[in-house]
């Protein structure tokens, strides 16, 4: 179905919004064009050119979807965007538009263009490597992972050996520490020495994916990105190793993202800057089938918050700020002192400031001792703990140390694998005791922080909401309790919610949703969340945070990837659409839907999402409830069982190693290290093609009390995908989303994509998926779930941290930009540039309107 209006655009390029040479019809013909139009798309005789598209004539955004994808193939009508669709609601406020602006609208708040901006990079033609290099590049990679596989089965053998020469508690603690301790420092210095020789100092540059230089890059990339000092987000010990990799960071920088830059000596960061969580600044991108390298230059005091990305090429000057869920483009720049936010980034309004905490004592000596103290936690306990695990393990059971014994073999005892069964058994005790901790310590640790108080950073009230955050944000159990009636006393009770009175759905939450502090994280009576909330409940600056409560209206629904600030202006009976920027400014929006990052006022809600009403209330809510409540209770065991499994097989297969390794040596050690991956992917592969044998995924209108919708929501939980993560940037990754059922063509580059449904996905020859790029074919508001296919056509890119929606179809070689959102039922020509939140075409920089 999707496939169809991709094949129709490009066997008429002429009549494509790039192709038009025609005049533009003037505003009654205008208005006749669209009135016909909007017929056509809704099978209607006609339509009243002053009725409200979704209040009067029952249309919904995919409807509407559709409708401009058809007047953009109209060489007599300028191109509509869905953003004009909820700006001029009727035919004729929107034909009176298109005829005082043409051939796009106003953006909703001018922006100066900034001066000296770096040039944005040109778009390439789509680049393919041939197939004998694609071949070559999967080889090298392989043998990449199995030299490195050998030399930590290496270090693994002598340090055991070495640990085990011990006499005494004390002797083999000492060896513990210094083991861990030499382990800890190759494995931090390896990044940082396999920077500077396999590339030296990076430049601005461009190169094709699957070549040798791409290797190079590859080799790198994972290894800084694999760095156990990654765990040191927010540290200073962070910044070190971003200087080490050779990026220019002032002093006091403050950096919480994990997504470390890889092209560090392009990132330069000014004195006293902070940059936020979920934050993408990687000085790298990947655009029809190339690599591109370019600069990212953060000035002095400098705001990025969180959930944001900036692309290559882009600077902000001192004192500048960027607003969450926000980018900037290539060749944007942000002037010294003014605040910026959406995406891509305008000058926001008002006298909104992002930095809304003071700042504190928090000078070098705090840094510095901080950092010591931190390194002496780790060197002290936790990795003599890691590495001196085994022997306490060895010497609690006898019978895994008769392995490693010279003479008669354990593993020819029936009684061996019996024993092993009951010591994984210990798997399911794990649930209980975490659920435990979560309910006990964390609880008592957040009576040390006062709301409202601001802290200095790297101090005692620092690390405590640090192992808050770190303890109660546990994605094994999120993902178990989220999509059923236990995810509301998961939260709730088990980690301090305030959910008000719970309205119980059985979907009140998704399986990922985030905090900083439980404790003041607050969802009113009736609301439901889909997926990816991230509560914001701290402020940060480059020295000091303060906590407090972030509260969410009553009956509200949140779609997916939303982060909420605990300043957001949103209160009863809100819409906020997926990724939408919430507002922290101007009055509180109530009964109001909201999308696009910055964002707008939408429709609360449409005929079609009304469908399935009479469900949710009543006798009837009860019994299918009940159903649903079963439903998902076989679904949490069954992934409580496949997790086991996998567990008890890691056991067996780490026994096996052990028996042969004093015939076999350190090779049996590294053939376990690949058996393990290996078998993982093909198990959980299997997984997922038994989850989905009885009832293939395919595209649904639904209620969520409809068994269907409840399979739909067995397929999200039971399959793990963490180890695609693996994979990310290798040939791999296109082989394992073909075994998963991906309709994938040859030389994907996939940096980092995730597909929801991949079945329902369809990615052509030669499309380049950035990191953080999401594929999402389905969309649920209240209590109605939709999905659809989505066909990204031959030589497509996604940027970093684009989102695409059901029922999408992108023509060869369209390109869409990083952070945005291609909504519902879009129809991408071929070969366009489509950016924003929601995407539409745009051509490059405007001094007056910013994106087109």
């Amino acid at each position: 179905m999707v496939g169809e209006p991709v094949g129709e655009l490009a066997s008429h390029p002429e009549e494509s919004p790039a192709g038009r040479r025609g005049e533009v019809a003037p505003a009654t013909g205008i208005e006749d064009a669209l009135a016909a139009t909007l017929a056509e798309v809704m099978g209607a005789e006609q339509t009243p050119v002053d009725r409200h598209f979704f209040d009067d004539l029952g249309a919904d955004s995919l409807v509407m979807a559709h409708f401009c994808a058809r007047v953009r193939k109209r060489a007599d009508l300028p191109p509509v965007s869905m953003k004009d669709i909820y700006r001029y609601p009727t035919i004729r406020a929107l034909a009176a538009a298109l005829a005082d602006s043409t051939p796009a609208f106003p953006a909703e708040a001018p922006s100066e263009a900034p001066p000296e901006a770096p040039a944005p990079s040109p778009s390439p033609a789509p680049a393919f490597a041939d197939t004998p290099r694609y071949v070559l590049c999967g080889a090298l990679q392989l043998l990449t992972f199995l030299g490195f596989s050998f030399l930590v089965a290496l270090f693994t053998a002598w340090g055991y050996e070495w640990i085990a020469a011990g006499t005494g508690l004390f002797d083999r603690y000492l060896h513990s520490a210094l083991c861990g301790a030499a382990g800890l420092l190759v494995l931090c210095a390896l990044p940082v020495l396999a920077k500077w020789v396999l590339i030296g100092r990076w430049k601005p540059e461009q190169f094709r994916v699957w070549s040798l230089r791409y290797v190079r890059f590859w080799v790198v990339k994972t290894l800084i990105r694999s760095n156990p000092l990654v765990l040191f987000v927010g540290s200073p010990l962070y910044t070190l190793y971003l200087r080490a990799l050779g990026a220019h960071i002032g002093r006091g920088v403050t950096v919480f993202s994990r997504n470390v830059p890889v092209c560090t000596d392009l990132f330069a960061v000014g004195d006293g800057t902070v940059i936020r969580k979920d934050s993408f600044l990687n000085c790298y991108r990947a655009e029809s089938g190339l690599i591109q390298t370019g600069a990212v230059v953060l000035g002095q005091d400098v705001v990025i918050s969180e959930a944001t990305v900036l692309d290559i090429d882009t600077a902000m000057g001192d004192g500048a700020q960027l607003g969450h869920a926000s980018s900037l483009h290539s060749g944007q720049m942000v002037p010294d002192g003014e605040r910026w936010h959406g995406s891509p980034a305008q000058r926001a309004d008002g006298e909104v400031d992002y930095l809304a905490v003071g700042p504190a004592g928090c000078g070098a000596v705090r840094r510095t001792v901080h950092s010591a103290l931190q390194l002496a936690a780790v060197l002290l306990v936790y990795v003599p703990l890691a590495v001196g695990g085994v022997g306490i393990l060895l010497a609690a059971a006898p019978q895994l140390t008769e392995v490693l014994e010279p003479g008669p073999t354990a593993l020819a005892d029936w009684t061996f694998y019996a024993e092993a069964l009951l010591a994984s058994l210990l798997f399911f005790a794990a649930v209980p005791l975490g659920l435990l901790f979560q309910a006990t310590v964390p609880r008592l640790l957040s009576r040390t922080i006062t709301p409202g108080k601001v802290y200095p950073l790297y101090g005692f009230h620092h690390e405590v909401h640090r192992l808050i955050a770190l303890t109660t944000n546990r994605k094994f159990l999120m993902r178990l309790f989220g999509d059923s009636s236990a995810i509301v006393h998961y939260l709730g009770r088990g980690l301090g919610y305030d959910l008000s009175r719970v309205e119980q759905t059985g979907s009140n939450f998704g399986t990922e949703v985030k905090h900083e502090s439980p404790y003041l994280s607050s969802v009113g009576s009736g609301t439901m969340v889909a997926d990816g909330l991230s509560v914001m409940n701290a402020d940060f600056s480059n020295t000091s945070f303060r906590v407090s409560r972030t509260s969410i209206g009553p009956r509200n629904f949140l779609g997916n990837r939303i982060a909420y600030p605990p300043r957001g202006k949103t209160g009863d009976n809100c819409l906020l659409a997926t990724k939408v920027m919430v507002p922290v400014d101007g009055e509180v929006r109530e009964g109001v839907g909201l999308l696009g990052s910055p964002s707008f006022e939408i429709p609360r809600s449409v005929q079609r999402d009304s469908t399935f009403d009479e469900l949710k209330g009543g006798e009837q809510l009860s019994r299918r409830l009940a159903a649903k409540n079963r439903h998902n209770a076989a679904t949490m065991a069954l992934y409580l069982l496949t997790r086991w499994l996998y567990f008890f097989w890691i056991t067996l297969v780490a026994a096996v190693a052990a028996e042969l390794y004093d015939s076999l040596g350190v090779l049996v050690l590294a053939l376990a290290n690949v058996l393990v991956l290996v078998s993982g992917v093909l198990y959980f592969v299997l997984v997922e093609r038994v989850v989905t044998a009885f009832q293939p995924v395919a595209p649904l209108f639904c209620s969520i009390y409809d068994p269907r919708f409840w399979r739909r929501e067995r397929f999200w939980k039971v399959p793990s995908e963490s180890y695609l993560l693996l994979f990310n940037g290798t040939p791999y990754k296109s082989l394992i989303w073909r075994l998963l059922g991906v309709r994938i063509g040859s030389q994907v580059f996939d940096d980092g994509c995730y597909l929801t449904e991949r079945p329902l996905a369809a990615i052509g020859d030669g499309c380049t998926l950035n990191a953080g790029s999401v594929v999402q074919c389905h969309s649920q508001e209240d209590g109605t779930f939709k999905s659809d296919r989505s066909t990204i056509a031959a030589g497509c890119t996604l940027g970093v941290g684009a989102f695409v929606h059901y029922g999408v179809a992108m023509g060869d070689g369209a390109v869409l930009a990083p952070d945005s959102f291609l909504m519902k039922g879009e129809v991408v020509p071929p070969y366009a540039q489509w950016g924003g939140n929601p995407a539409r075409q745009s051509s490059g920089r405007d001094p007056v309107e910013g994106w087109r």
